[in-house]
């Protein structure tokens, strides 16, 4: 009997660095976890060119920083219900910062509030909140701003002709395609409503407003209703460049290609050949990657210092133009091919 205790005695023994070694590593591996900050990013959709080099962007910011990072999007642009089903698993994930470009600024102010109480940064890439205190920080293009430069480029580059204009525009109520539109105005000469305003400037030079939802295939429809109501058409202001894209198809069908000057935002390396190939006269180039590695870079100080961003970083906006007008700042179509998101 006294063997038996002994002997069992010493297989336990026996065993006890083994299981200290197996709890240490365990407790590490615990440690190491947590020392890994989580950090989500919900983009309006995960197709659209401009966010897929977004996601590119904060993947590779968060592998260089030893984060690890989640990833959603809508179904389409103005998906609000599949953003708020992704920012509550975040959540629920363990996620301490998420990063959004919020599809409809009003309808997922609510979500976002539940996070923020719950100890999570929540910041807005691209686009902000209504209102922009619903975040912590807002990183973003200065959107009026880009919307400036192409209605200085136009307006130089109309040369004194009256504009008779068509605005192919996002969706009613969203910030930032209020803010290019009436930014386009601010920089052509009109009256326009400021950068803080949601609503779409009005005036008797814009022949037609149609909404495209940033849709190539919207904006061409968009254009040739348009074309019905304002045939006369010199000047074509367009959210993006695939709807940009739509617009020149319209005119081209409709023979009218080369009396129309078209501009528009974003930047993409599709966009830019456009420039270069005519179809689109200049456009603001905008910079994803930069929103991107800003927003994971604090996201992951937040989860290791507890500081937080706040307000508003302006990530920068420049003009692309195949052909440069006197009195307006652009790059040539080389340094935008250079600078550009999307498949080169």
């Amino acid at each position: 009997m006294n063997r038996i205790r002994f002997a069992a005695l010493a297989s336990l023994t026996s065993r006890a660095p083994v299981a200290l070694a197996t709890t240490l590593a365990l407790c590490a591996s615990a440690a190491m976890a947590q020392d890994v900050p989580m950090i989500g990013l919900i983009t309006k959709t995960e197709t659209n060119p401009y966010f897929v080099k977004m996601k590119e962007g904060a993947a590779a910011a968060a592998k260089a920083k030893g984060a690890k990072l989640l990833t959603a999007g809508g179904k389409a642009d103005g998906d609000n219900a599949s953003q708020v089903t992704a920012l509550e698993n975040m959540v629920a994930a363990g996620a301490k910062t998420i990063l959004l470009v919020p599809s409809d600024s009003k309808a997922i102010v609510p979500a976002v509030k539940k996070a923020r109480d719950k100890g999570v940064l929540v910041i807005a890439l691209d686009s902000p909140t209504d209102p922009t205190e619903a975040v912590d920080a807002l990183f973003a293009t200065n959107n009026y701003r880009a919307g400036v430069l192409i209605g200085q480029y136009a307006k130089a580059a109309l040369g004194g002709k009256p504009p008779v204009i068509v605005t192919l525009d996002l969706f009613p109520g969203h910030p930032v395609g209020a803010q290019r539109h009436n930014g386009f105005m601010n920089g052509l000469g009109l009256t326009a409503p400021d950068a803080k305003s949601n609503e779409l400037g009005k005036s008797t030079e814009i022949a037609c407003m149609a909404d495209s939802y940033g849709d190539q295939a919207k904006g061409q429809t968009g254009m040739e209703n348009c074309l019905q109501r304002a045939p006369n058409v010199n000047l074509v202001y367009a959210i993006n460049e695939p709807a940009a894209a739509g617009a020149y198809n319209a005119l081209k069908k409709a023979g009218k290609e080369k009396g129309v000057i078209i501009v528009a935002v974003d930047g993409g390396c599709q966009g830019v050949k456009d420039v270069g190939a005519g179809k689109i006269t200049a456009t603001s180039q905008q910079y994803p990657l930069a929103m991107a590695r800003m927003g994971v870079e604090a996201g992951v100080e937040f989860a290791r210092t507890g500081k937080k961003p706040s307000g508003y970083t302006d990530t920068g906006v420049a003009l692309i133009a195949d052909k440069a007008v006197d009195g307006v700042a652009s790059l040539p179509v080389a340094k935008g091919q250079e600078l550009c998101w999307g498949n080169k």
